[in-house]
């Protein structure tokens, strides 16, 4: 058995507890050991607090009559196929929990990461590891740019890309231990 969901999610800071929330709850229910639980749900905050300070332009839209749309006139479960802009004041979380495996995506219309360096494999980085320079964390001071760091710490893998388009996604995985009453290994 399997457990996937997705959630659309204004960029209010209000979001963030409510996905992490989420997370936790159906970490439980399936029987999701408490610590790898704590990791990824920390790691969803981190990338949903990305998300609502940098995923989009802050503010209402304004509809052709100049009329604010907070509320709305257009349907909300047509949050990526808005009028052009429109989707910045929402982001998408979805996870999937599959036997040993979790994968948590966060995805927003902002402006997205900034272009990078081909990332290089494991096996260049061992043949010139010499030359290899690890990755320059933020200091301890510094007011942002801590979060995405922490993903890379509290996860087995982090992908950090771009939407085609507009917007940046921050996926991660996590192997899973179970309790052992957990409904998941059940089935």
């Amino acid at each position: 058995m399997s457990i996937w969901w997705s959630l659309h999610l204004r960029r209010e800071a209000a979001s963030v507890p409510l996905a992490r929330r989420f997370l936790l709850g159906t970490m439980e229910t399936a029987g999701v050991d408490p610590d790898i639980s704590f990791d990824l749900s920390l790691a969803l905050s981190e990338a949903c607090a990305n998300a609502v300070e940098h995923g989009g332009d802050h503010g209402d839209r304004e509809d052709r009559e100049g009329r604010s749309d907070r509320f709305g006139t257009r349907d909300p479960w047509d949050v990526w196929d808005e009028l052009p802009g429109a989707a910045s004041a929402q982001y998408r979380v979805t996870a999937y929990l599959d036997g040993e495996k979790c994968r948590i995506e966060v995805a927003d219309s902002g402006p997205g990461f900034p272009a990078r360096s081909t990332l290089r494999d494991s096996a260049e980085r061992y043949e010139d590891q010499q030359q290899y320079e690890p990755r320059q964390y933020p200091p301890l001071s510094a007011e942002d740019g801590r979060g995405l760091c922490l993903i890379e710490q509290l996860a087995d893998h982090v992908h950090f890309g771009n939407r085609p388009g507009r917007g940046a996604v921050v996926s991660f995985d996590k192997v899973l231990k179970w309790r052992k009453d957990a409904l998941l290994m059940v089935s």
